[in-house]
């Protein structure tokens, strides 16, 4: 097995590449994860069906994965993804028959204990390959004049978002099957293949827009977007179970056009690209990546059929290149500790408001203070928060299933311990009823966020090949052997009652003004979705009829927004009115509300503050990306002007 570790190391200064190769006139790149939990199955149905595809990518690192890694790296564990395994037997053999280039960001803390697992495998599927690793680097100075000593293990497990030049670097140098990194920024991932140089602003700017579109996954062709019961999203059950993973195809002058696979399932339309656009997105007008910073106020999208939509509009911004990349380093939050019970029938929530009661009770009793670590909620009636912008015990009387859950972040091991202690011990001294106890404790970390100087980041690539024995036969029949395993096949459609919306397309809808004077939902006006970074989210509001953006503007204000999201900070599913107030004054002093306008898809994007419990990776909420938000926001009534 070759191997090249004397690869020169690299700062993060962007630097215009002297007579770069153009590989293509017109590129192909798929997307064939959107994160880590995604379906091989999916990628290669899409492998399968768009055979011009030159680079599939396999975008499965996030904050909380990223976290989640580090820790089992500490623990003496894998330091990359170990899923990959999975992905590399499913996809490789068609991978590399077809000359379709593999890009993941898998390797997360440890890019090549990575590339070993994938020589690993393609050698035992009879396969001979070329693995390229991209990771940041440490430069320790060794005590001897100016040389240094290179490190890959980030002290304290630190990790900076990189852009696309080192993947461009494992491109034109090494001609890779498979290219494996570290914490790579999502949509550079797509951009390196593009080609461009780095002064070419506005084609980076298009090409980032449309790695951000593609990194989302099927949530572009229609996951994550039907709705029964909303016109604009409904679709049959048949239409999502076939979904196709995204693909761009890009000119080299910039063009950008997105496709789903033809005969595919799903819907590819304005309002998917929108909702897509707008997601873990701040300020419109300065989408900061780390190869240039975008304007997408004036993007847009023209659907030219079922299947493609063109991408236009996107540009880099006044300052087009930020001078500080961003660095994650995990620290310690402390330690989670929760339980749920069940409660059912006559007065089943009152029962869960005196079991709360009794564990916040007895915890006090050990570690006086402690309580206000405690966070509870009753799934069924509240576990989302903004379900309601009132106190109404009506709703407790229609509730006859519900789960009381509570979390606490303590800041000592024994404190966590001891609270799933006490939550057992509602078995014999709770109210009557109780059942289906469980509990855990965890050691919870918090990804800290801080710029660095770009030219205090560095990074360098290599490569190993493996060479194999097997004979072609033995190829040929592990290939074949995988493919009859995940072959492209129809989807099972099952029968399901009064389905009649098997030809889905909301273009195909007739739209109107929505109604003035009246209260109506504001799902019957627009459709959304949110995004989170760290303890920030993004809600986008799209309206069905463009021009309503007008009265929308009007209605959709920050003191709206702020009455409604404000019930996310609530520690108890019954709040007292002490506790409410108490409430309302962190809100007014820590959350902040901006409201920001996309002209080019008539929508707005809005940015809210400090409302997420500390973010992904420590928040004590069910749901903790708040990605139910938007629905909630959705449901609001509203009043329009004429």
């Amino acid at each position: 097995m070759d191997n090249n570790d004397r690869d020169e190391v690299h700062n993060c200064v962007i630097k215009p590449r002297a007579n770069p190769q153009r590989r293509r006139e017109k590129v192909y790149i798929g997307c064939g994860a959107g994160f880590g939990g995604d379906r091989p199955s999916a990628a290669l149905k899409l492998l399968q069906r768009v055979k011009e595809l030159n680079y599939l990518v396999l975008e499965c690192l996030a904050e909380r994965t990223l976290a989640d890694r580090y820790q089992v790296m500490v623990s003496g564990g894998d330091g990359y993804d170990s899923r990959i395994s999975d992905w590399m037997h499913v996809l490789l053999p068609l991978a590399v028959e077809r000359r379709t280039c593999i890009i993941t960001n898998m390797g997360a803390m440890d890019p090549p204990g990575a590339q070993e697992k994938v020589l690993e495998i393609a050698s035992n599927l009879g396969l001979s390959i070329t693995v390229a690793v991209v990771l940041e680097v440490a430069l320790e100075n060794s005590g001897l004049g100016s040389s240094t000593k290179k490190s890959y293990i980030m002290e304290g497990g630190k990790s900076t978002y990189l852009g696309a030049a080192p993947i461009v670097e494992c491109l034109e140098k090494y001609q890779p099957d498979v290219i494996i990194t570290s914490r790579v920024a999502d949509a550079a991932l797509f951009l390196g293949p593009m080609g461009w140089n780095w002064d070419d602003k506005n084609q980076l700017a298009h090409g980032c827009i449309a790695g951000h579109l593609l990194e989302c996954g099927c949530q572009l062709t229609g996951g994550y977007f039907m709705h029964p019961g909303d016109k604009y999203r409904d679709m049959s059950f048949q239409h999502l179970l076939d979904l196709s993973l995204p693909f761009a195809e890009i000119d080299f002058d910039g063009k950008v056009y997105l496709g789903k696979a033809e005969g595919s399932g799903g819907v590819l339309n304005f309002s998917t690209c929108a909702e897509q656009l707008l997601y873990e997105i701040g300020d419109p007008a300065a989408y900061v990546t780390p190869d240039v910073v975008i304007d997408v106020r004036e993007v847009s999208f023209q659907s030219l059929s079922r299947n493609k939509v063109l991408c236009t509009g996107a540009k880099a911004s006044a300052d087009s290149v930020p001078d500080k990349l961003l660095q994650l380093v995990p620290k310690d939050c402390g330690w989670k500790g929760w339980g749920e019970i069940s409660y059912g029938g006559y007065e089943c929530v009152k029962r869960a408001k005196a079991a709360e009661f009794l564990v916040r009770s007895w915890m006090e009793e050990i570690f006086p203070g402690v309580s206000n670590r405690i966070l509870s909620y009753v799934i069924g009636l509240d576990s989302l928060k903004a379900a309601r912008n009132d106190y109404d015990t009506s709703l407790w009387n229609a509730s006859s299933d519900i789960r009381l859950r509570m979390d606490g972040l303590f800041e000592q091991k024994d404190q966590a311990v001891q609270f799933s202690k006490e939550f057992t011990a509602l078995y014999t001294n709770g109210p009557a009823g109780g059942g289906g106890i469980s509990t855990g404790h965890k050691k919870d970390i918090i990804l800290e966020k801080k710029l660095v100087r770009r030219e205090h980041v560095f990074w360098r690539t290599g490569v190993k090949h493996n060479k194999t024995m097997n004979s072609n036969n033995q190829k040929v029949s592990i290939k074949e052997d995988l493919l009859e395993n995940h072959a492209l096949q129809e989807p099972i459609l099952l029968p399901m009652a009064e389905e009649h919306h098997s030809d889905f397309l909301s273009s195909d809808i007739d739209i109107f003004p929505a109604p003035s004077g009246q209260k109506i939902p504001l799902y019957s006006v627009a459709h959304g979705r949110t995004g989170d970074k760290g303890n920030d989210l993004n809600i986008s509001i799209i309206p069905h009829f463009p021009p309503d953006i007008e009265r929308l503007k009007i209605v959709i204000t920050p003191e709206w927004v702020k009455a409604i999201v404000s019930t996310l900070l609530n520690t108890s599913s019954f709040p007292d009115s002490d506790a409410i107030d108490k409430r309302d004054k962190w809100v007014a002093e820590h959350v902040k509300v901006k409201i920001y306008e996309v002209k080019g898809i008539h929508s707005l994007n809005i940015l809210v503050q400090n409302i997420l419990d500390g973010g992904v990776n420590c928040s004590r909420r069910i749901d903790r990306h708040g990605k139910t938000i938007s629905d909630l926001i959705l449901c609001q009534k509203v009043v329009l002007p004429p």
